[in-house]
């Protein structure tokens, strides 16, 4: 069944009409090395005109991987995690770098993990943090600019531009895998609702549009029902008000 995309367009046209723009980027995570679903990313990537920010496991990510990267500039490597391995305490939500655990072992493994990935990818890398997940205590952030790192992504809308002096907020707002249930895409027209909701909200000036909107996958679990899904997002946000956003330090550092 094909979805309705109607009210999306609706709502693209209103931004189009009063001369708005949307930033826009792609995030996806758990690369570790070349397949054939990267190949896929990769290729969809080029015919959307939209890099992917690739976040990579550092403990496990292969060389192969680097190579594969030098070779596509569409995927810009970024940082996500150490391990993604879930150090939470049971009962609690997955999180490799929870309040709980002791703050200089999260420290050292995330400077191991950029260290790793400055090696494999030299200056491709993008010193943005992923944690798995997408959390991490609190604490830990004051301390990621002296280990190199110059932005954080998470998910949800930031609640402002900075996660902590010197550190940007980067985050990603849609997610269109139903991790709970099926692990295939979530019911088309709730995630066009939710876009529908989250850019009206940003054109009537409730949510910051000086965040990137950022579009989440993970394309190690894609099927074709989510993949054909965010190949049609994508085509009409770019078709429409969005603009590329790769990460500046100049410029997100605000």
């Amino acid at each position: 069944m094909t979805p309705d995309w109607s009210p999306l367009e609706k709502e693209l046209a209103k931004w189009q009409a009063e001369a708005r723009h949307l930033p826009l980027w792609w995030r996806d995570d758990d690369a570790i090395a070349p397949t054939a679903q990267l190949d896929q990313l990769s290729a969809l990537a080029q015919k959307l005109a939209l890099p992917v920010h690739l976040a990579v496991i550092p403990a496990t990510a292969e060389p192969e991987l680097a190579l594969y990267v030098a070779d596509h500039p569409e995927l810009i490597p970024v940082i996500h995690g150490w391990a993604h391995k879930n150090r939470a305490t049971k009962g609690q939500k997955k999180c490799e770098f929870p309040e709980q655990r002791p703050k200089q072992e999260s420290l050292d493994d995330m400077q191991q993990g950029l260290a790793r990935l400055q090696k494999l990818f030299g200056p491709r890398l993008v010193p943005l943090f992923v944690p798995p997940w997408n959390r991490i205590s609190l604490e830990l952030l004051p301390a990621l600019p002296d280990l190199g790192f110059a932005a954080l992504s998470t998910f949800t809308p930031r609640k402002a531009p900075l996660a902590a002096p010197g550190l940007a907020q980067i985050n990603t707002h849609l997610d269109p895998i139903d991790w709970k249930q099926t692990r295939s895409l979530v019911a088309p027209e709730r995630l066009i609702a939710q876009v529908c909701e989250q850019l009206r909200s940003r054109r009537k000036g409730a949510a910051d549009n000086t965040e990137p909107y950022g579009i989440l996958t993970h394309h190690l679990v894609h099927d074709a029902e989510i993949w054909g899904f965010t190949e049609a997002l994508i085509m009409r946000l770019m078709m429409g008000p969005g603009r590329v956003w790769k990460f500046d330090n100049k410029d997100d550092l605000r």
